[in-house]
C-alpha cells in the first residue's frame, strides 16, 4: 500500500469533462521486460522497448519491486556517473539512500522523490539503508530518466529533494481515485518538481471499478504504466495490468477505469513535450552524438564529472574494520 494516502472526499477534484472532449485512443501496449541492475537487483523496464519517439522526452522507466527483502538481501547501485539527462527516483514504499558528488542526497522513503539533474556530469550512488539490509523489509519504487535538450545537456548539475508531503493531492471528479502530482500541471494544479523539460508525472490510486478522467496537454505525449492491479484504458477499454505500459495517440484528455473485485489499481501517468533531437546513448550517458558520448567517457576517466566524497568514519567504524 502506498505510503501517501488521503481522504479523497476532502481533496480538490478534477473537472468533469464533456462527452465532446477529444479523448485519446490507445496506440499500443507494451509488457515490461526484466533486467538486473546495480549489485544485482531486479527491475521491470517497459521502455526503452517502444519506439523512442513515442516516449520522448523520457528515456527509461525502471520499476523496482514490490519485493519483501529478507535480512541481507537488499541491494543497490554503487557509485556511477551520469551526463546529459535527469534521474527521478520515487519511493512508493521502503527506503533508498542517495549520495552524490555535488553534496546532494539523503534518504528517499515512503512517498518521497529525489530529482537529480546530471546535466554536465555527476557521480552518485543509490543503496538501501543499513537497517533495510540488516532486517529486510518492503521495497517498492520507480526510477524515470528524463532527457535534456542539447542546449541544457552541459548545464550545472542540481539536486531536488521532494518530500512525500510536498506532492499535490487531487481527487478524481467522483472521488474514486487519488492522484499525486509529483511534477507538472494537471488541470491547473501544480506539482513540486522543478523541470527543465516540460512534463507531467503522476501516481494515481484508483478504487475498484472507479473511473479516472483527466485533461491532458495536447502537445504532450501520454503514457500509463501499471504498478499493480488491472484495469482498462481509453474509451475503447483496452485491458492493462501490472507491468504493462499503454501509449496514447493525440487528443485532449485521458480516461481509465479500474477493474472490479481487486485491491486498488496503482498506476503512473506520464507525459511530456517531445524534444525531437537526435539521441546518442551508451550506459550512463545520453547525448546527441557519438563524439559527445566518447567525450563523456574521457571526462569521467579524467575525473571531470566529479569526485566521490570522502566517507565520514567514526572511531567505532574504524575499530570494526580492524
Amino acid at each position: 500500500m502506498p505510503a501517501v494516502t488521503a481522504d479523497t472526499l476532502t481533496l480538490p477534484r478534477l473537472p468533469v469533462l464533456p462527452e465532446a472532449t477529444a479523448w485519446r485512443r490507445v496506440r499500443t501496449t507494451v509488457r515490461a521486460r526484466s533486467f538486473l541492475e546495480g549489485e544485482g537487483f531486479q527491475v521491470r523496464r517497459p521502455f526503452p522497448g517502444v519506439d523512442m519517439a513515442m516516449a520522448d522526452p523520457f528515456l527509461l522507466l525502471d520499476h523496482m519491486g514490490a519485493v519483501e527483502y529478507g535480512p541481507g538481501e537488499a541491494k543497490g547501485a554503487p557509485w556511477h556517473p551520469h551526463r546529459g539527462f535527469e534521474t527521478v527516483t520515487y519511493m512508493i514504499d521502503g527506503a533508498m539512500a542517495h549520495t552524490d558528488s555535488i553534496g546532494g542526497g539523503g534518504l528517499i522513503t515512503d512517498g518521497s522523490t529525489q530529482w537529480m539533474t546530471a546535466a554536465s556530469g555527476i557521480l552518485h550512488n543509490e543503496v538501501p539503508p543499513p537497517e533495510l539490509v540488516a532486517k529486510g523489509g518492503l521495497f517498492h519504487g520507480v526510477q524515470l530518466w528524463v532527457n535534456l535538450p542539447k542546449a541544457l545537456k552541459m548545464a550545472p548539475p542540481r539536486y531536488q529533494d521532494i518530500a512525500a508531503g510536498d506532492a499535490k493531492l487531487l481527487s478524481s471528479d467522483d472521488g474514486g481515485a487519488l492522484v499525486r502530482v509529483i511534477a507538472g500541471d494537471l488541470a491547473g494544479y501544480e506539482g513540486p518538481g522543478s523541470t527543465y523539460t516540460p512534463i507531467n508525472y503522476l501516481h494515481a490510486t484508483v478504487a475498484p471499478g472507479a473511473r479516472l478522467s483527466m485533461p491532458w496537454p495536447e502537445r504532450f505525449n501520454a503514457l500509463v504504466y501499471v504498478l499493480s492491479g488491472k484495469g482498462t484504458v481509453g474509451r475503447e477499454g483496452r485491458p492493462l495490468e501490472e507491468g504493462e505500459l499503454a501509449v496514447f495517440d493525440e487528443g485532449q484528455a485521458l480516461t481509465l477505469r479500474a477493474a472490479e473485485k481487486q485491491g486498488a489499481w496503482e498506476i503512473l501517468v506520464l507525459g511530456g513535450l517531445p524534444i525531437n533531437e537526435p539521441v546518442a546513448r551508451y550506459g550512463p550517458f545520453v547525448m546527441n552524438t557519438r563524439q559527445e558520448i566518447l567525450q563523456a567517457f574521457e571526462d569521467y576517466q579524467a575525473g571531470r564529472l566529479g569526485q566521490i566524497p570522502v566517507a565520514h568514519r567514526t572511531s567505532a567504524d574504524i575499530a570494526e574494520e580492524e
